[in-house]
């Protein structure tokens, strides 16, 4: 494999290891408290309902992250997707206390993938009209998204 290619996808590879730990790390939540079964809404319950929520939207994350750092820019793509990992871990372990608790991850999660969609949709964009008339946008777009990755940090 060409270094040059490594080079530009490193980071998103890198995530998308982490994510895959963390679906690891969920899982054995799952078996752990399996184990451990109770009356009433049992910790197994919830923790196996968190974990299903994850799961359902992680081909969705993975698809955006993947298109937003191969067409738009890499190194924001990959911030997003770290924080997308932070906030899903934080409705994961919220969703085992109050329903309340797994709201904040829930929101900043919504908000991190929107920001993703539109990096990909903008690096689509460009390159079809860079392929059909040769206008190539993609220098603005990546400054756009570098000066707003660093925005989603705001709650």
């Amino acid at each position: 494999m060409d270094i040059a290619i490594l080079d530009n996808v490193i980071f998103l590879g890198t995530v998308t290891v982490l994510s895959a730990l963390q679906n690891v790390f969920f899982a054995y939540r799952v078996q752990n408290e399996s184990l451990h079964k109770r009356s009433g809404q049992t910790a197994f319950e919830r923790v196996s309902v968190a974990n299903r929520n994850c799961i359902e939207v992680y081909p969705t994350f993975l698809a955006l992250l993947w298109t937003a750092g191969l067409f738009c820019s890499q190194a924001p793509a990959a911030f997003a997707g770290l924080l997308y990992l932070v906030v899903r871990h934080k409705y994961f372990v919220g969703y085992l206390g109050e329903t309340s608790q797994s709201l904040p991850g829930f929101f900043f999660g919504k908000r991190l993938i929107a920001f993703l969609f539109i990096m990909a949709a903008a690096g689509i964009v460009n390159y079809a009209t860079n392929y059909l008339f040769g206008i190539n946008f993609l220098f603005y777009i990546q400054t756009a998204t570098k000066a707003s990755a660093a925005l989603l940090l705001i709650p």
